[in-house]
């Protein structure tokens, strides 16, 4: 078989019985020709996509019933039986007809680089009987008239105009615009941005399937998005609501190359805006550079260059051979205005095929040439290489030879591996391109042995991968709350609004957000413009609100507030105010948290609360403070104490006041008692506020003033002293202010609670002013001016013998280490003269038992051997047997009768000025300097000494010796006060 020379051009139809109506978009050209089908008794028309032929088909269906009219594309055919008309994509319909009536719609898609010889071919060579109607752009009419000598050419107007309306950030874009890009990722890129700061986009591209994007259009034309974001395939006859279309991006790629888009193109594109007698507007965003004023006035006036020539491929195909097939599918163009197309889809399948050892050998004859070339028209969906799209078809060719059908165990291979809607958008569209391959498989005549079975499973399966993907567009780029809200609040509608009993803020049925006391917080995946146009909607419907709550909250008992560690005042729960320091520790201020929609009286009233319940939740829990604070009846010297403990915030060690209390007599002692301060031998200080809220509030108000609280330590002595402990090993991390705001005083390693200090001044006490013969030995007494420690001193602070030790050396006492052997022989002759002198009273403990091992194991030898006085110092231990430790005595160290308890350094007599905790950190080293100097002092026996205090060159009255009586004035004691206890005592020992 040879190839038969090609007709010349003078030999193609006549143009006398073809009508080309030609013009801009929105001039109603395809409502024509739908017009005139109808009219006639048969017809077919072709639509330039599969979508626009679904849109024309269902408007079709709806006049004459789907009985009558078919839809054929490449993947989808629906053919009534008797179906009197036709609706098609141009590459589907037939090169000859019997029809009455034929339209071509789009034809200026002639010149385009894939597919225009499909429409060049349609358009030389299909005619209707009675009418033929080919529709598109002005720029068609002088080919048209050079190829088609005797057509006749209507010119229709466009029914709106169209304006540039310039250069427009994306997020500037009028609603009912549509965006224009050529790339997946950026028309993505441009829906998330649009979702982000108005709601949400529609996505329309050439890629998705027909159902889904008649979804997607959908969702535009309803409304329920204003904006769409598409490719150039909404210039191909979509009927859309856009009042303005704007160019995201003016380059494309065609198949071929990256290329500028031609004016008319964006002409095309930009026709989509304005519809009917409606007015458009077209633009660029700020990623494209704007038009220019020769651009701009060409696509306002619709004058474009002209069409020169249309692409052209024969249709007249040699099957001899593969070769002789090729030969021909090369044939140049017949004439003037046609060129030979480059090579599409299916002839670069058909070159690789030919090279193929497996497939070449089978097409040994026409009708088997001609079956590959059948099989090479299977479109590219998925646009993937050219070799491996060669090799899909090599395996249906190779089936439909060897088997006269595609193998079914292939086919449901294949379709097995798309029936999954699992995935994300990019996973769905490859599916889809898949499926949409076996879809086209199966429309074929005679390529598969159930066909009917296939058609159905692979529309199922299409269908529900679509409906997955439209799905999936929706939820990633389009916020329907947020678009309902916007377009609720641009109708200027009273929206809806609930608040559930939590707080949850319901508008129009689409949760928002909620509202914590007076101030409404959006859902947190909201932000942008986005949360700016929920916020609105939310506070233009909740004004109401606002103003009932303000009035609950200013009617709420004390009860339901409550004033947080961090300072946050809470109401029910909900964060009201914030305290922050004031001009006085004692009287904070509180800022509200509350939104700019508050204003008013209903914020005064909020303030006034606010202000109320601070005032007496301070009142309250720091009673006895603030009752000093506002004492004006004291005066003097008692003032000025008070004063100081208001500022101290309640806690001051007696060292630093002594003078100022041995000033006060017994009339100011029971006045300042009265407000709650109690004397004690180490501190001076206010037990009512050592519990842990009102400890809490103290650290809080400290932490405001001085701006602490992000240093470490903040709240956590507190939890301390909440959880019931007496004393706590110190972290050196921790600011040492939180353990005084706590009531703790910082002793050594370890922090002792002040309280819990004076139980121990009441264990030492009776200890020190016991004297031998005076009545029954407390277990701590040693010999009348020094104790021991016992096990009730330490079950107290919680503490062990070694940190007892430290305790007592910050506490300002001295120890002396004496062998426990003699320790325990003088206790058991000090109780031994008491037994002689009155029975033992029930439960004494033996002296053995109060210098029991535990005693042994307090001291270490080498600390005996060096404090120890010489004559008391242990013998060297032999090897056979170890030296048993001594036995710490304490003592008071000097001017401890004078009830000065000193925690800090002594030196050169005197007790260490300024800070008072680093006098306590360097405890141990004054205390064993303390201990070195008395020990040389205690080797001067008779020496001035009196009751175990030297007197300095016997010039001057013991440290301790009784002062010379002053003539006062009768004075009443306080018999409440424990001085008064020790005063009776010290006269009971004197009888």
């Amino acid at each position: 078989m040879t190839v038969m020379p090609m007709p010349e051009i003078s030999r193609f139809p006549t143009g006398r019985d073809v009508t080309a109506v030609l013009g801009p978009t929105n001039t109603g050209k395809t409502h024509l020709a739908i017009e005139r089908m109808l009219a006639h008794r048969s017809g077919i028309i072709g639509l330039p996509l599969r979508l626009l032929a679904r849109e024309v088909y269902n408007k079709i269906a709806e006049r004459v019933g789907t009985a009558n009219v078919a839809l054929i594309t490449g993947e989808e055919k629906i053919s009534p039986p008797g179906a009197a008309y036709a609706v098609c994509t141009v590459e589907a319909m037939p090169r000859q007809t019997d029809m009455d009536f034929v339209a071509i719609d789009e034809v200026q898609l002639a010149n385009d680089l894939e597919r225009g010889h499909i429409f060049t071919d349609r358009i030389l060579h299909l005619r209707g009987r009675q009418e033929t109607l080919l529709l598109g752009a002005a720029t068609m009419r002088a080919i048209l008239e050079k190829l088609l000598p005797g057509i006749s050419v209507v010119t229709r107007p466009r029914l709106s105009n169209l304006h540039y309306a310039g250069s427009k950030k994306i997020t500037r874009l009028p609603p009912r615009s549509a965006i224009v890009a050529f790339a997946a990722d950026e028309v993505y890129a441009i829906a998330e941005l649009i979702r982000r700061q108005s709601g949400g986009a529609a996505v329309v591209m050439g890629t998705l399937s027909p159902r889904t994007r008649n979804a997607q259009v959908e969702l535009y034309q309803s409304g329920d998005v204003d904006y769409l974001v598409a490719t150039d395939a909404i210039g191909m006859g979509l009927n859309l609501d856009v009042n303005h279309v704007a160019f995201a991006q003016d380059r494309k790629f065609d198949g071929y190359q990256f290329r500028d888009l031609s004016p008319a193109e964006i002409g095309q594109i930009a026709g989509r805006a304005g519809r009917h007698l409606r007015d458009g507007t077209f633009g660029v965003t700020g990623q494209v550079a704007a038009f220019s004023e020769p651009l701009v006035q060409k696509v306002e006036s619709h004058t474009f260059d002209p069409v020169r020539i249309l692409q052209w491929r024969t249709a007249n195909f040699d099957f001899s051979s593969i070769d002789a097939l090729k030969r021909s599918i090369d044939t140049p163009a017949p004439g003037e205005g046609l060129t030979r197309a480059l090579p599409a889809v299916d002839q670069q399948a058909l070159e690789f095929l030919s090279r193929d050892p497996d497939v070449a050998p089978l097409a040994s004859g026409p009708e088997r040439v001609a079956l590959l070339w059948d099989a090479c028209s299977l479109p590219d969906y998925r646009k993937i290489a050219p070799a491996q799209h060669a090799d899909i078809i090599a395996t249906i060719y190779t089936d439909l030879v060897e088997r006269g059908h595609v193998n079914e165990n292939y086919m449901a291979e294949e379709v097995r591996r798309a029936d999954s809607t699992d995935g994300d958008i990019d996973a769905l569209s490859r599916r889809i391109a898949q499926i949409r391959t076996w879809t086209f498989v199966s429309h074929r005549p005679g390529w598969l042995a159930d066909q009917a079975h296939w058609q159905e499973k692979t529309r199922e399966i299409e269908d529900r991968l679509s409906d997955a993907l439209h799905e999936r567009l929706t939820k990633r780029f389009v916020d329907r709350r947020t678009s309902v809200l916007m377009r609720r609040l641009r109708e200027n509608t009273m929206l809806e609004a609930e608040i559930s009993p939590t707080g949850d803020v319901i508008v129009e049925g689409h949760h928002v957000g909620r509202l914590d006391g007076f101030r409404f917080t959006a859902d947190a995946h909201d932000d942008g413009s986005d949360a700016k146009a929920i916020r609105s909607a939310a506070q233009k419907a909740l004004a109401a609100e606002f103003e009932s709550r303000a009035e609950r909250f200013a009617a709420s008992a004390n009860g339901d507030f409550a004033l947080a560690s961090d300072g946050t005042l809470r109401w029910i729960g909900a964060p009201i105010a914030t305290v922050v320091a004031g001009e006085q520790p004692l009287r904070p201020r509180a800022v509200l948290l509350a939104d700019e929609q508050l204003t008013g009286p209903a914020r005064d009233k909020v303030a006034a609360r606010v202000d109320r319940f601070l005032a007496h939740h301070i009142e309250t829990l720091l009673k006895p403070l603030v009752d000093l604070s506002g004492a004006d009846a004291l005066t003097g010297i008692t003032k000025g104490l008070a004063f100081r403990l208001v500022e101290n915030f309640g806690i001051l060690q007696r060292r630093e006041v002594a003078e100022e209390v041995r000033g006060l007599d017994q009339e100011s002692r029971a006045a300042l008692r009265r407000l709650g301060v109690r004397f004690g031998a180490y501190h001076v200080f206010l037990p009512a506020l050592l519990k842990p809220a009102p400890a809490g509030l103290l650290t809080l108000l400290w932490a405001l003033k001085e701006d602490a609280k992000d240093r470490p330590g903040y709240g956590d002595v507190v939890q301390v002293l909440a959880a019931g402990r007496t004393s706590v090993v110190t972290d050196p991390g921790f600011d040492p202010m939180f353990y005084k705001l706590a009531g703790y005083r910082l002793l050594g390693r370890r922090a002792v609670r002040i309280d819990i200090l004076e139980r121990l001044a009441d264990l030492i006490r009776p200890a020190l002013a016991w004297k031998p013969g005076s009545g029954p030995r407390p277990d701590a007494a040693y010999d009348g001016s020094r104790f021991i420690v016992v096990p009730a001193m330490m079950s107290i602070l919680g503490a062990t013998p070694d940190d007892m030790e430290e305790i007592l050396k910050s506490l300002g006492y001295r120890q002396e280490p004496l062998e426990a052997a003699a320790v325990a022989a003088k206790l058991a002759e000090l109780d031994a003269v008491q037994k002689d002198a009155a029975p033992a009273a029930a439960g004494n403990v033996p002296a053995a038992e109060t210098v029991g091992p535990m005693w042994a194991d307090w001291v270490r030898p080498s600390e005996a051997a060096v404090e120890a006085p010489a004559a008391e110092r242990p013998a060297p231990a032999t090897d056979a047997e170890e030296a048993p430790k001594p036995v710490l005595v304490w003592k008071p160290a000097r001017f401890e009768g004078r009830g000065n308890h000193r925690g800090g350094q002594e030196r050169r007599g005197r007790p260490e000025r300024g800070n008072a905790a680093a006098g306590e950190r360097n405890a141990d080293q004054a205390a064993k300097g303390r201990n070195e100097r008395n020990n040389r002092k205690d080797n001067f026996q008779g020496k001035g000494k009196q009751d175990g205090n030297r007197n300095r060159g016997g010039s001057k009255p013991p440290m301790t010796a009784k002062r010379p009586e002053r003539q006062e004035r009768p004075v009443k004691i306080d018999m409440d006060s424990p001085f008064a206890k020790l005063l009776a005592l010290k006269e009971q020992m004197k009888k």
